[in-house]
Order: structure tokens, then C-alpha cells, then sequence
């Protein structure tokens, strides 16, 4: 098995306990940080977890709510399986025993 790195984002929360319940409380502080968003981008950054994001968005978001990064992005570790086949009923599926043997070419009187 793998193991793949996923993130939950928690800008919702950490708002609400600010008590800041509109994804509009944003617009205004980014703005005063150089950050101009249009309404529906701050939402999507709100409402969505971003694949991508700027550092300075990402600063300014902290600094605005006065906040560590764990409280914003809570790192999640997904255990993934190997891509191994399964069958129907959950067994792995292929050849398993069932192989054959190598071929073994002698001369004859070997």
C-alpha cells in the first residue's frame, strides 16, 4: 500500500469561530492587504478547498484571522491500496497458484 497526502481545509471554521459567518468578511481585509478577489472568488476560497493557492492570499488569510496554518490546513494522510485487481468478491484477482511452469528444452539422451 501507498500512502497519499491529502489536506482538509478549515477556513469556514476557523471564520466562524470569529465570528465571521459571510464569505464576504473577506473582501474588505484582503483588499487592505493588497489582495483583490472578486466576490466569487472569495467564495470558491471559502466554500471550496483550493488546489492552488498564493502565498500571499495564504499569509493574508492568517494574518486576517489571526490564525497558525494547522488551524487552517489539517494535513491527512489517505493509506491508497496497490493497483492490484480485485475480484467480485474482494480476492485478488490473476493467475495466483494456477502458473505455469518454465519450459525446460533438453537434448535428447540428456
Amino acid at each position: 500500500m501507498t500512502r497519499k497526502f491529502d489536506y482538509r481545509w478549515n477556513l469556514r471554521q476557523v471564520m466562524a469561530t470569529r465570528e465571521m459567518f459571510q464569505t464576504t468578511d473577506l473582501t474588505e481585509p484582503l483588499a487592505e492587504r493588497g489582495i483583490h478577489l472578486s466576490s466569487s472568488q472569495v467564495y470558491r476560497l471559502v466554500a471550496e478547498r483550493p488546489e492552488r493557492l498564493s502565498l500571499k492570499v495564504l499569509m493574508a488569510l492568517l494574518d486576517i484571522l489571526n490564525c497558525s496554518m494547522e488551524e487552517l490546513i489539517e494535513p491527512i494522510a489517505n493509506a491508497t491500496p496497490s493497483r492490484g485487481r480485485k475480484t467480485a468478491s474482494g480476492d485478488e484477482a490473476g493467475v495466483g497458484d494456477l502458473r505455469p511452469k518454465r519450459a525446460r528444452i533438453t537434448r535428447p539422451g540428456e
